[in-house]
């Protein structure tokens, strides 16, 4: 499925797990070190450096970038170790997330409730992945160095969707966790 963000955001719905995408639009990436600064500023009642309002967050962090690239290898970080924060995006008011493996059956389950998509891409593919970026623009937390948040312009990024709108996942959790 072709989805080009935000003239396609109708379309959202209609992703159902284990469809493949061919995303375009603006992706943030955000690791560990980005997601523990936001939950401090949120317990701070701080005000955040970005608005993530209708946004997708993409754990990863890439590589230096090298002469005539947009962006270094920017592959996927574990997903599971930002189960922890999954709590914070309603708040932010995240559309989805993109990350490589299983949530944890608490993630899974709040990310079904409050209809958040998880795709996923493939580890090990970050060379590929690097070729979507358009553009990359550091736009937060420049002192955490490659986990700062980054603003990607992408074009037919590559990922599947791993938890729908739809109660149903890929990796076989169903809404009651088993």
């Amino acid at each position: 499925m072709i989805i080009k963000y935000p003239d396609d955001k109708n379309l959202l719905k209609e992703i159902k797990a284990g469809d493949v995408i061919s995303f375009t639009g603006t992706i943030y990436t955000a690791r560990d070190a980005a997601h523990m600064r936001i939950e401090q500023m949120i317990n701070n009642n701080e005000a955040l450096p970005i608005d993530f309002s209708d946004s997708f967050i993409y754990y990863a962090g890439p590589t230096p970038t090298k002469p005539n690239m947009t962006v270094g290898s920017i592959g996927p970080t574990t997903s599971s170790r930002m189960d922890r924060f999954a709590y914070m995006m309603p708040r932010l008011n995240v559309l989805g997330t993109i990350g490589k493996g299983p949530r944890d059956n608490e993630c899974t389950q709040f990310y079904i409730d409050n209809k958040i998509l998880y795709f996923i891409t493939t580890g090990g593919c970050g060379a590929l992945l690097s070729k979507a970026v358009k553009k990359c623009e550091e736009i937060a937390f420049k002192d955490l160095g490659p986990e700062s948040i980054k603003r990607l312009e992408v074009e037919n990024f590559t990922m599947i969707c791993a938890i729908d709108y739809h109660q149903n996942n890929i990796f076989g959790r169903k809404k009651n966790g088993n």
